[in-house]
């Protein structure tokens, strides 16, 4: 409790410096600091059924109608169509693009034999970005494990899905390791581990009454702590191969991605800051803690008990240390409220055993488009700093989401990014030990639960279109003028707002 306090009184010493600076340029970050976009394999390719790709979970819970009936069978069909996906990349002046490798297009039945045109895929895009002077940032793993191995074995709940997936991770640090100098592990297993294994919000939709919605398989009460340590020792696993057998030849770096959000206390009460600790140990200390010490948070084992899988020495060992640098994803604050009444249920799941109520500045329910707080990036990354020894850290996703349409002029997005990365930028001069940004996302696209109904991107795609056109918004504009060495302001986002509605639409689109 008394550490929690201490890093609220620095934090709050802070805040008047990061509400918003004013005017920056890139050359407020350091040199060789990354800037780039991201997205993810299913959201973006398309092409689910050619070329010997079988089918992923997420095609399944797609397919159940668990995204307002859409699918990613097409989606924006970046697998037909990047190279000119990679042509707008550059002309807006990204350093790089993090994007996720399918394991159902590498190897479709998740072991065994390798599909050829799912490694020529990938190289092309590869090679197509390098030849842009673009860097590949590559996701091994993203809600997406071949439905063949949730059939076979159950996927995460099984310790099988270890082997195969630092198999899986071998055959791509083998095929491009040589070209890739970033890779991250598993994308958000905290979130993977408690919306699919837990609530039954996201593929593979587990989870168990009362609390998940319309499950038919799993357990709610233990098996987000299976899945997620196997995925912990799939991630340690694939980091000591790669260490031995490729990062030596390679000289690239490798690490683990995971969803934060920055907690304040509901209230000013004890109980309430209380939580906040608890809550930031049962998010983001499940995964960061064992790879710092090699082993779970102590509030975590003392609550979840024999639920929580132990790590025995050896694995304690293999988990220890196995990150170059932390991915981390970023969107917005939360408030966290005492729910310890969760601790006398018969029952208890992830939720229950971390005692803690969650609440959006907007009510309870996730608001359509969340607060811009970025103060709460800085908060984040200063935890991270003062608990966790300052690691490297790359921001791989922070956007803005917004309801899906046609208008370019996404006047929001343009400010939520200039007030996240000028505080990025003042949090990096404070000493945080950040290496790069990615926007979430380069295009409007799949998302997880909402399908095509809510978008992110820095370009619109017109889903009506056979062509699937991309259109610059607004955003593109002014994050292409950040890369390219401008002064950005917040008096000159209306005005390139003036500006830039003038331009042809085609200015970015030949």
């Amino acid at each position: 409790m008394f550490k929690l306090c201490l890093l609220l009184v620095v934090l709050l010493t802070l805040v008047v410096s990061v509400f918003c600076i004013a005017e920056y340029s890139r050359d407020d970050f350091p040199p060789g600091f990354i800037f780039g976009a991201g997205t993810s394999a299913y959201q973006v390719e398309g092409a689910a059924n050619e070329d010997g790709r079988s089918p992923s979970v997420w095609d399944t819970y797609a397919h159940e109608g668990n995204a307002h009936g859409a699918t990613g069978d097409v989606a924006v069909d970046q697998y037909h169509k990047y190279k000119e996906d990679v042509r707008l990349m550059a002309e807006t002046g990204l350093d790089a693009y993090r994007f996720s490798i399918s394991w159902s297009r590498i190897i479709p039945l998740g072991r065994g034999p390798v599909n050829p045109k799912g490694l020529q895929y990938y190289n092309n895009l590869i090679n197509e970005l390098i030849s842009h002077g673009i860097q590949p940032h590559v996701s091994l793993y993203n809600y997406d494990h071949p439905q063949a191995l949730e059939d076979e074995y159950g996927g995460w709940i099984s310790r099988k899905m270890v082997k195969d997936f630092t198999a899986y991770a071998d055959v791509c640090f083998r095929e491009f390791g040589d070209r890739i100098s970033f890779w991250a592990t598993v994308n958000e297993p905290n979130v993977l581990a408690q919306g699919g294994y837990d609530q039954g919000i996201t593929p593979p939709k587990r989870c168990s009454p009362p609390f998940g919605l319309n499950c038919s398989r799993g357990n709610s009460s233990y098996e987000p702590y299976l899945a997620a340590h196997h995925m912990l020792l799939a991630h340690a696993s694939s980091v000591r191969l790669y260490r031995k057998n490729h990062q030596g030849k390679q000289g690239g770096v490798i690490g683990l991605t995971l969803y934060t959000f920055w907690l304040l206390p509901a209230t000013n009460l004890t109980k309430d800051a209380v939580a906040v600790e608890r809550a930031l140990d049962f998010n983001i200390g499940w995964f960061v803690k064992p790879l710092i010490t090699g082993d779970y948070p102590k509030v975590m084992k003392e609550i979840v008990g024999s639920r929580l899988p132990a790590l025995t020495v050896d694995e304690s060992n293999l988990v220890k240390g196995s990150f170059d640098f932390i991915g981390v994803i970023h969107y917005a604050c939360v408030y966290a409220k005492d729910n310890t009444n969760s601790w006398q249920w018969k029952y208890r799941d992830f939720m229950a055993d971390m005692g803690v109520e969650f609440v959006f500045s907007q009510g309870n329910e996730i608001p359509a488009e969340l607060p811009v707080t970025p103060w709460a990036l800085r908060y984040t990354l200063e935890y991270f700093k003062q608990t966790y020894g300052n690691p490297p850290i790359y921001i791989h996703e922070n956007g803005q989401k917004t309801i899906r349409n046609s208008t370019l002029e996404d006047t929001s997005r343009m400010k939520y990014l200039h007030a996240y990365i000028g505080a990025l930028a003042d949090t990096i001069r404070n000493g945080s030990n950040v290496k790069g940004y990615f926007m979430w996302s380069l295009l409007d696209l799949f998302e997880l639960l909402d399908g095509y109904e809510s978008a992110y991107g820095l370009f619109y795609v017109d889903l009506d279109d056979p062509e699937l056109r991309r259109q610059p918004k607004l955003s593109a504009h002014w994050y292409s003028n950040l890369l390219k060495g401008n002064i950005v302001s917040i008096d000159g986002i209306m005005e390139l707002q003036k500006d830039l509605l003038s331009l042809p639409r085609s200015h970015f689109v030949q």
